[in-house]
């Protein structure tokens, strides 16, 4: 996604935005490195300089999206006082990431889009299973407040895939609505704990 900012970004920081908007926009493997060049307006060797290869520009490209959530979530958290407000924040901070300016609409989760491109023994994935597992660990610590850890353990599975479900067919559907429709699910599940 762009990020508009007044003050002079450095080459590393306008390649990396460059891609973040290409690598959602068209994938990763349809984008090469001279539309992100260009898109840049940097030198050609600021990629090289900076990343290493196209697969280390990936792997920042990876990284600043699993950063950009936990600062949704975060700003979300600030918010919540009861176990229950810190798990729906997680819902709050998904709907929060599909409701942003996208270039060309919201196209689902970023890192997920990410790991279907990429080879099962890719380095890629395994940081996008590292996201998707804190997230459920974010569901899951505070529901072990409202019941055991194993219920909670379970419970926080199913809330993950509800949540996974529920932003892949917002991304297919191109309607957030589907990650506020979950989070109702998502509340009525524990409050049925009480």
């Amino acid at each position: 996604m762009d990020k508009i900012d007044a003050s002079p970004e450095s080459a590393r920081d306008r390649l990396l935005t460059a891609a973040a908007a290409l690598f959602y926009n068209d994938g990763i493997n349809a984008t090469g490195t001279d539309a992100i060049i260009r898109r840049a307006g940097v030198a050609r060797q600021s990629l090289y300089n900076n990343f290493g290869t196209k697969a280390g520009l990936v792997a920042a490209y990876l990284t600043a999206r699993h950063q950009e959530w936990l600062a949704l979530y975060q700003a979300r958290l600030a918010g919540a006082v009861t176990p229950q407000d810190r798990v729906l924040a997680v819902f709050d901070a998904y709907q929060d990431h599909a409701e942003q300016d996208y270039e060309r609409g919201f196209r689902g989760c970023g890192l997920l889009n990410a790991a279907a491109e990429l080879g099962a023994d890719h380095p890629g994935r395994a940081a996008v299973r590292r996201h998707k597992e804190q997230v459920e660990s974010l569901i899951r610590d505070p529901l072990a407040e409202l019941t055991g850890a194993d219920r909670a353990a379970e419970l926080a599975r199913h809330l993950a895939f509800l949540l996974e479900g529920a932003i892949t067919r917002a991304g297919l559907e191109r309607r957030g609505d589907c990650v506020v429709q979950a989070r109702a699910m998502a509340a009525a599940m524990i409050g049925a704990l009480a």
